[in-house]
């Protein structure tokens, strides 16, 4: 019988083959991009975050070594409403241009005194109501408009300047089960657990007892008055016709 040769040792693939297609050759497979709807979004209206809506790309593109020109030909779909005409007009007046620039112009042209002026007196506007207010909702809502407007303010500084707009009373009980360093989730915890075992923070309704009062002078006013009982031949309230003495007025 012929001797089996002997098999031929496999080659191990080199450092660069076994690399992922994220590093290779600077670039990422088509199927490792994310889908459409896993990428931020900017409509330019509203209460809208310039900061919100860059950093995410960033990341993206610094995690999974994005192209620029992968980036930028996504935008078409990630501007939306206004931010898309403004988009596709920018484009058409300066050209091509890669990411950083877009970046730029989104920071200095988006960022006007309008949309600054509306967002400052939206917070300064947004005292919390415990009975209206979901604390959730409403701690995340005051957070994105600071951090809006100031994306370098630390996270103590936007906690500090959130539980003010709680009154007196209740930022103080706040601060009293939080003890530094606290999270903004300890924060809302809190407020939760205070709102709902407590009655601080909330006020008496006065406009519901008023309503209250005028709904019971109402039906007060809507019994029926007894009739008055009076002689039918002299007319005087003091006697009946049978027990009259007087003469009749008919007659």
């Amino acid at each position: 019988m012929p001797r089996h040769s002997k098999p031929l040792k496999e080659e191990k693939p080199s450092v660069k083959e076994s690399l992922t297609p994220f590093l290779e050759a600077n670039f990422i497979s088509v199927k490792d991009i994310p889908k459409l709807e896993e990428w931020p979004t900017f409509s330019g209206e509203g209460e809208y975050n310039n900061i919100e809506f860059i950093r995410p790309i960033d990341m993206l593109q610094e995690d999974l070594n994005i192209p620029d020109e992968i980036i930028v030909g996504k935008l078409h779909s990630l501007f939306t409403r206004t931010a898309k005409k403004w988009c596709y007009k920018m484009r058409q007046d300066h050209g091509k241009h890669d990411w950083s620039w877009w970046k730029s112009e989104v920071i200095t042209k988006r960022d006007n005194n309008s949309w600054r002026f509306e967002m400052e007196n939206a917070f300064e506007g947004a005292i919390f109501n415990s009975e209206k207010d979901k604390p959730l909702t409403w701690f995340f809502k005051q957070k994105d408009r600071l951090s809006a407007l100031h994306p370098d303010m630390s996270y103590t500084m936007i906690n500090m300047k959130i539980l003010r707009k709680c009154g007196g009373e209740l930022e103080h009980a706040i601060k009293c089960r939080c003890v530094e360093p606290c999270s903004k989730e300890d924060y809302i915890n809190a407020m939760e657990d205070i709102i709902t075992r407590t009655r601080i923070g909330k006020t008496w309704n006065k406009i519901s007892m008023e309503s209250k009062m005028v709904k019971t002078i109402s039906r007060e006013d809507r019994k029926p008055e007894r009739p008055v009982l009076k002689c039918h031949k002299c007319g005087i309230t003091s006697n009946l016709a049978k027990n009259c003495t007087k003469k009749d007025k008919n007659q």
